[in-house]
C-alpha cells in the first residue's frame, strides 16, 4: 500500500505542479500553462471509465491479478509518457509535449481507480481499510516531497529531461513492488446487477435513455475542452493570434457546468419522480445479463444512480450541497498550478529555496492543518469546522496578494514576532521568512479546509453508493478548479498576481454562503441516527426510502415478569 500510494502521488505532483516550473523556466506564458493544467481534468473524469477498469480483463496481464494488471499497465504507460516528455522541448513543440502530458495524466488517473479499488478489496480484519488508507496517504505525501522538493533540487543540478527520466525510473521500481502485491478474485457478475433487476427498479429502456442524455452532456464537455486545448497548444496557423482562454471560459464554462452537473441532476430527479409513481418500473425480476446491458448498467451506476439517490434523500437541499461542492476549494485550487512560476519567475526565489519552503516545510504545514481540522471536527463539530475551512483560505489569498506586492504586512508580522531576527541568527534572511510565513498560513488553512471538506463529503454520501458517489462528487471539485485555472493563467499575464489573488478570494465568498445555507438546512432537517435494520432497499420509492432512513429503531418492550404468588402460611 505504501508503494501504491507513492505511485499515485508522484505523477500528480510532477504533472500538476512541477511541470509548470519547467514550463515557466523555458519561457512558456502563463495563459498556455493555465490551459495545459487542464490535464488535471483526467482526475475529474476518471469515474467515467472506472467501470472498464472494474470489469474488463486485460489480455495476458489478467493472469497477474484483477487490480494489479491495471496498475502495472498504467505504470508502464506513465514511464513511456515521462520518457516522451523528456525527449520533447516544450519551448519549441508545446503541442507534442502536451500530448505526452495528457497520456501520463490519463494513465495516472486510471491507476488511481485501480489502486482505490485494490485498497478496498484486500482489506480484512487483520489489515483494515482505515489502516491501508492511512498508509496510502503517507506514501502519497512522501511522493509529493519527491515529485516536488527533490525534483526541484535535482533540476538545479541537472536538466529537466533528466529529472523526469529519474522519476520514470522510480515508477519502474514501484512496478516491481506491484508484482509482489496480493490481489482478489473477480466477483459474481449477477451480484452487480441484482439491485437494478429487482421489482420496483427503473426499466432498462428508461435507464438507457437517461444514461444517453447524461452521457451526451459529458461527451460534449470533454470534446469541447479537448478541442480548445488542441487549438491553444497546437494552432493550425502559428502566426495567428491564439484563442482567448477567458472567452472560452466565459462562453463555454457555464454550459459545461450545466452539461455535467445540472442536466444529470434533472435526469436523476425525473427518474425519482417516475419511480415514486411506479411508472416505467419493473413489475418482476429481470435476469437479462447480456454484454450490452452489463455495460449500460455499469455506466448507469457511475453517472446516474449516485445523483438519483442524493436528490431523493436531500430533495431541494441537493442544490445547496452541489453549490458547496463546486465552490468550496475554488479560491485556492484555481491558482495552485501557478505556485511554482510565481515563486521562481516572479519572486525570483531559487529552486532550492522553493523546494524547501513549498515541498518540505509546506508539506509539514499541510499535515498540521489536516490534524487541526480533524481535531476541530471532533471538538467544534461538523458545520463549524466546514465554515472555518471556507473562511481561512479566503484570507490566505490576501496574504499572497501582499507577498506579490512586496510583503509589507507579512514583514510587519515577522518583525512583531521577532522571526526576522531569528532568521538572521540562523543564517537566513527576511526574504525567506516572508515566503515561509505565507506558505505556513496557506498550507495550514488549506489543510484544515481539506480535512473539513473530505469529512463533509464522507458524511453526505450514502452507504449504498459510497465508492461511486464519493468519486463522482469529489470529481466535480477537480472540474470547476481546472476550468478556473485556464482563465486564471491569462488573467495573471494581463492583470498581475496581486489583482488575481484578490479576485480569487472573492470567489471564496460563494463557498461561505453555501456553507451557511447548508448549516441552516442541516439544522432544519436533523433526524435520529440511522440504523442498519431500517436501511432502504432499491425497490423502495424515494419517499419510502427517505422515511426508512429517518425512522428510528423500534425496540420491543421487555415482557414484564410476573411476581410469584405469595406462599400461604401453614
Amino acid at each position: 500500500m505504501l508503494a501504491f500510494g507513492f505511485s499515485s502521488g508522484l505523477p500528480f505532483a510532477l504533472l500538476i505542479g512541477t511541470l509548470n516550473a519547467w514550463l515557466g523556466e523555458v519561457g512558456v506564458n502563463l495563459a498556455t500553462i493555465g490551459v495545459l493544467s487542464w490535464i488535471g481534468l483526467s482526475y475529474s473524469f476518471k469515474f467515467l471509465w472506472s467501470p472498464v477498469v472494474d470489469r474488463f480483463k486485460l489480455p495476458l496481464l489478467e493472469r497477474i491479478g484483477r487490480r494489479k494488471s491495471w496498475i502495472v499497465l498504467c505504470q508502464a504507460v506513465m514511464i513511456a509518457a515521462f520518457a516522451g516528455l523528456a525527449s520533447t522541448n516544450p519551448a519549441t513543440d508545446i503541442g507534442k509535449f502536451a500530448i505526452f502530458a495528457v497520456i501520463a495524466a490519463l494513465a495516472s488517473a486510471t491507476q488511481d481507480v485501480a489502486v482505490d479499488a485494490w485498497r478496498i478489496d484486500v482489506a480484512d480484519e487483520t489489515t483494515s481499510v482505515e489502516l491501508l488508507s492511512a498508509i496510502y496517504q503517507f506514501g502519497y505525501r512522501i511522493a509529493s516531497i519527491v515529485g516536488g522538493a527533490l525534483a526541484l533540487v535535482l533540476a538545479a543540478r541537472m536538466s529537466w529531461p533528466a529529472v523526469y527520466l529519474v522519476m520514470a525510473g522510480l515508477i519502474g521500481v514501484m512496478s516491481i513492488i506491484a508484482f509482489q502485491a496480493p490481489d482478489t478474485d473477480r466477483p459474481d457478475t449477477d451480484a452487480l446487477h441484482k439491485a437494478l433487476d429487482e421489482p420496483g427498479a427503473i426499466e432498462p429502456k428508461a435507464r438507457a435513455i437517461a444514461l444517453a442524455i447524461v452521457g451526451i452532456g459529458w461527451l460534449w464537455a470533454i470534446v469541447s475542452i479537448a478541442r480548445f486545448m488542441v487549438l491553444m497548444l497546437h494552432p493550425a496557423d502559428p502566426s495567428a493570434k491564439p484563442p482567448s482562454v477567458a472567452d472560452f471560459t466565459k462562453h463555454y464554462g457555464p454550459w459545461i457546468i450545466v452539461a455535467t452537473v445540472i442536466v444529470p441532476l434533472i435526469v436523476a430527479a425525473t427518474l425519482n419522480w417516475l419511480k415514486s409513481r411506479r411508472r416505467f418500473t419493473l413489475t418482476k425480476a429481470d435476469p437479462n445479463h447480456r454484454p450490452l446491458r452489463t455495460a449500460i448498467n455499469h455506466l448507469y451506476v457511475s453517472l446516474v444512480a449516485p445523483l438519483g439517490e442524493l436528490s431523493a434523500r436531500l430533495g431541494w437541499g441537493v442544490l445547496i450541497v452541489m453549490g458547496l461542492i463546486l465552490t468550496y476549494t475554488l479560491c485556492y485550487n484555481i491558482w495552485s498550478s501557478f505556485a511554482f512560476p510565481f515563486y521562481l519567475d516572479f519572486l525570483h526565489y531559487s529552486k532550492d529555496e522553493v523546494a524547501f519552503a513549498s515541498k518540505v516545510f509546506g508539506i509539514f504545514m499541510t499535515m498540521i492543518g489536516i490534524a487541526v481540522g480533524g481535531y476541530l471536527f471532533l471538538r467544534a463539530g461538523r458545520m463549524p469546522t466546514v465554515l472555518l475551512g471556507a473562511i481561512l483560505p479566503v484570507l490566505g489569498n490576501f496574504v499572497y496578494a501582499d507577498l506579490a506586492e512586496g510583503g509589507v504586512y507579512i514583514d510587519a508580522v515577522a518583525h512583531t514576532l521577532r522571526l526576522d531576527a531569528l532568521a538572521v541568527a540562523m543564517g537566513s534572511d527576511e526574504r525567506m521568512v516572508r515566503l515561509l510565513l505565507a506558505i505556513s498560513y496557506e498550507n495550514i488553512s488549506t489543510g484544515i479546509a481539506g480535512a473539513a471538506f473530505v469529512a463533509f463529503l464522507s458524511g453526505i454520501v450514502s452507504k449504498r453508493f459510497t465508492a461511486v458517489q464519493y468519486a463522482l462528487l469529489s470529481s466535480l471539485t477537480f472540474l470547476i478548479g481546472s476550468l478556473g485555472r485556464g482563465i486564471a493563467g491569462e488573467a495573471f499575464d494581463t492583470y498581475g498576481y496581486a489583482t488575481v489573488f484578490r479576485w480569487t478570494a472573492a470567489a471564496g465568498a460563494f463557498a461561505i454562503l453555501f456553507v451557511i445555507l447548508e448549516w441552516i438546512r442541516v439544522k432544519a432537517t436533523e433526524t435520529p441516527a440511522l440504523v442498519a435494520d431500517t436501511a432502504p432497499s432499491v425497490s423502495d420509492t424515494p419517499r419510502e426510502a427517505a422515511v426508512k432512513e429517518r425512522k428510528p429503531a423500534t425496540r420491543k418492550k421487555p415482557a414484564l415478569k410476573k411476581k410469584p404468588a405469595p406462599k400461604k402460611k401453614a
